[in-house]
């Protein structure tokens, strides 16, 4: 077989791949050559609150506990003898630099380093780390998005210290740089970053969480904390072909491939054997994420082929944030060392499934009282009362989805997951929440108001909420089609885009039910007005609560065009495209609600909207420049060459006379040829448009409505000619051998 160039190039690769073995790794051990536990290397890089106990004075460390559990300054002395003891720990570790780790409207994290290294008062090297070095630095905000609420001339920008997540060391082949988590801030005060809004909505939460629970008579209650355990998929495909796709490097997916004759139909990768060269890769990342205190507890094949999964124990959202951005940071490191790139795109393959992030959310008390102290506030009890405030928190969830869903839809809005959300594999673009079948007959009991009777207690007898421990044994199918389903003790918001950071969705997650705390909290001091026992006036507020949310409950099949027709009878928005999801952060309501809690200003609101659509926007730019070059310097080249190869063999055979049935084939790829070189021209020609519109809102629906349309279609004729074209000629690697070659 004579190849050309660029086929020659794949086959190479293909061969570079066959040949390759799993990376040895090497787990830690002991001096005498036995393998450590995990626990006995867990947190190792990170400078834990055991750390600074063992570490600092006792009054020094009592006074930054505080600040820590209670908010507030951290003063100048504490702040100094905590540098002093950082410092020491990290010079110990062999660290040289340290940075102010944020976390910007990038999507990612952002660093800049500076030495230990200084100077002393005579001129002697010495290094040196202040406490006003750990509690604040300024990196350049002028490179950073802000939606408008800078111009690049105002450069100054400030990031300070959160110490509720503590400093880790990353490591990389030639440094060890100590990393303060940060948040990031402007000149004037204005939130630059994802993480300020997040912990705002966690206080925010807290506050009305724990006024609700005080009138229930749930005292001693200290915080609420939202608690979050974060499923990651992603896909590993070999660096040999990542390489060879210019699609791949560019944009994250693939704007071209035709389907392989087996994708994941035969249901046989799902919790299959895990490959030897991703075992070894998985065991990596792990044995790095323990060392940096990340509690990664799974790991296994998704339903794809070449995709997977880890998911951790549930830590504080804050923290889990934190983690999660740590570990596609770690992802990405350790698969290169591998030899593979992960993919975090949504939807990196077409016709295979995409890839999510399934946020685990709950809600966990912070009390003096060890009865109440990390009692899970999704978790059925086992006395009526404990079930009444049970029913109560699921009530204000329920509150806060219901007047919010659109924010919700907002939150999780991207370019990548518009190609997942409603295809028929992931959660759709229409919020709903699944309860399952017990929880939902205890809720329909309740809005028929079935529990009217004053004596509560025989009530909630009544309704059947005496047996609400077994919602945690329910024997219901989990709804893997609903966005956002109570899975026994938690939430799980499974809408969210695998690239995501997760600190937006949660953050407007948890707005919205602080709104629904509120709602109730109102109304409840209006009904203990009229001297009504609290637990009544409790159920009469819950039961009003079922009443007006009934829209937002499905049980049903989520994907399915029935269900599209029910909500919107319902009234449920069905935002299908990012730009219309993303109208909903600057609705009145949406501004309102989140202004009033104090999570964002109207200025940051404002500008996380003009961000994204401006993302928005340039994300499918890059698309269609990858694309339009792909086919002018890939697809049609090696069309034409066999173009050219299938007509001199018919001109060949016709000369001598004998039959040419190439000349059918030859037909028909001339006539996909043209209809290649006609879509590329209509797809042109809607970009130059979309381009020149002159608001980024109005480019973001032209992209999202004509460009991303005929991209599609520009797909499809890629694909017939890769059906076509001999397998010599093409060069691309093809969807069987990237996801069945490892």
């Amino acid at each position: 077989m004579t190849l050309g160039t660029g086929a020659r190039a794949r086959f190479d690769a293909i061969r570079d791949i066959l040949s390759r073995t799993p990376r040895k790794f090497d787990p830690p051990r002991d001096e005498n050559g036995k393998r450590l536990k995990i626990s006995e290397f867990f947190g190792m890089n990170t400078f834990t609150m055991a750390q600074m106990k063992e570490r600092l004075p006792k009054d020094t460390f009592q006074k930054f506990h505080t600040t820590v559990e209670q908010g507030g300054k951290l003063e100048k002395d504490v702040a100094n003898t905590v540098a002093d003891a950082i410092k020491d720990w990290a010079l110990s570790r062999g660290v040289t630099h340290f940075t102010h780790w944020f976390q910007p409207q990038t999507g990612s994290t952002a660093e800049k380093h500076d030495a230990f290294f200084s100077f002393d008062d005579n001129g002697e090297a010495i290094e040196k780390f202040s406490g006003s070095q750990l509690i604040q630095s300024e990196p350049d905000a002028s490179s950073f998005p802000s939606g408008g609420m800078r111009t690049t001339f105002e450069a100054r920008g400030y990031t300070a210290w959160d110490p509720s997540s503590p400093v880790f060391i990353m490591e990389s082949a030639s440094s060890k740089t100590l990393c303060i988590p940060s948040v990031f801030i402007s000149y004037h005060g204005d939130a630059l970053d994802e993480k300020t809004s997040l912990l705002r909505s966690m206080e925010v939460l807290s506050e009305k969480a724990s006024e609700m629970l005080q009138l229930l008579g749930v005292n001693n209650v200290e915080r609420v904390i939202p608690t979050l355990g974060i499923e990651q998929e992603y896909f590993l495909i070999d660096r040999a072909f990542y390489s060879l796709r210019p699609d791949l490097v560019m944009t994250g997916r693939t704007l071209a491939g035709g389907q392989p004759p087996k994708g994941q139909q035969l249901e046989d990768h799902y919790f299959g054997s895990i490959p030897s060269r991703v075992q070894a890769v998985m065991s990596e990342v792990e044995y790095e994420l323990y060392k940096l205190g990340i509690p990664v507890k799974t790991r296994h094949n998704e339903v794809a082929p070449s995709q997977f999964e880890t998911a951790p124990i549930f830590e504080e959202a804050n923290l889990a944030t934190d983690h999660n951005q740590l570990t596609m940071e770690i992802l990405r490191k350790v698969s290169l060392r591998h030899n593979f790139s992960v993919l975090l795109h949504e939807k990196p393959f077409a016709g295979v499934n995409g890839s999510g992030k399934h946020n685990n959310w709950s809600l966990s008390i912070v009390s003096s009282s060890p009865e109440l102290n990390g009692a899970n506030l999704l978790e059925p009890g086992k006395t009526p009362h404990q079930n009444l405030r049970f029913l109560t928190v699921l009530a204000a969830v329920l509150k806060g989805v219901h007047k919010h869903a659109g924010l919700l839809r907002a939150g999780i809005a991207s370019s990548g997951n518009d190609h997942r959300l409603g295809a028929n594999e992931a959660p759709p673009a229409i919020i709903s929440v699944f309860m399952g079948d017990m929880l939902s007959r205890i809720l329909n009991s309740i809005e028929k108001d079935v529990g009217s009777d004053q004596n509560v207690e025989a009530a909630v007898l009544k309704l059947g909420v005496s047996k609400l421990p077994e919602v945690a044994r329910d024997n219901t199918d989990r709804n893997r089609t609903s966005p956002f389903a109570f899975t026994g003790n938690k939430f799980e918001f499974r809408a969210v885009g695998s690239s995501a950071s997760t600190a937006f969705p949660i953050t407007l997650l948890n707005a919205a039910v602080a709104d629904g705390f509120a709602e109730l909290t109102g109304h409840l001091k209006e009904k203990l007005k009229g001297n009504k026992k609290v637990d009544v006036a409790i159920l009469e507020v819950i039961r009003d609560a079922v009443k007006e949310t009934h829209a937002i409950r499905f049980e049903g099949n989520n994907y399915s065009e029935e269900w599209v027709a029910e909500a919107e009878r319902r009234g449920l928005h069905n935002l299908r495209k990012t730009p219309e999801a993303l109208a909903q952060l600057v609705d009145p309501k949406s501004k309102a609600m989140l202004t009033g809690l104090g999570i964002f200003s109207e200025a940051e609101l404002t500008s996380r909207f003009h961000v994204r659509v401006e993302r928005y926007v340039k994300n499918l730019m890059i698309e269609v420049e990858t694309l339009r070059s792909m086919i002018d310097t890939v697809v049609l080249p090696c069309s034409y060459a066999y173009q050219g190869a299938l007509a001199t063999t018919v001109v060949s055979a016709k000369a001598a006379g004998v039959p040419a049935p190439q000349s059918e084939t030859l037909a028909k790829l001339t006539t996909t040829i043209a209809s290649l070189q006609a879509k590329r021209a209509e797809l042109e020609k809607a970009f130059h448009k979309a381009e020149s519109l002159s608001s980024e809102e109005d480019k973001a629906k032209a992209f999202s409505r004509d460009v991303s349309t005929l991209m599609a279609e520009v797909r499809t004729h890629c694909d017939e000619l890769e059906a076509m074209v001999a397998d010599d000629y093409w060069p691309l690697p093809k969807y069987r051998e990237m996801l069945f070659l490892s």
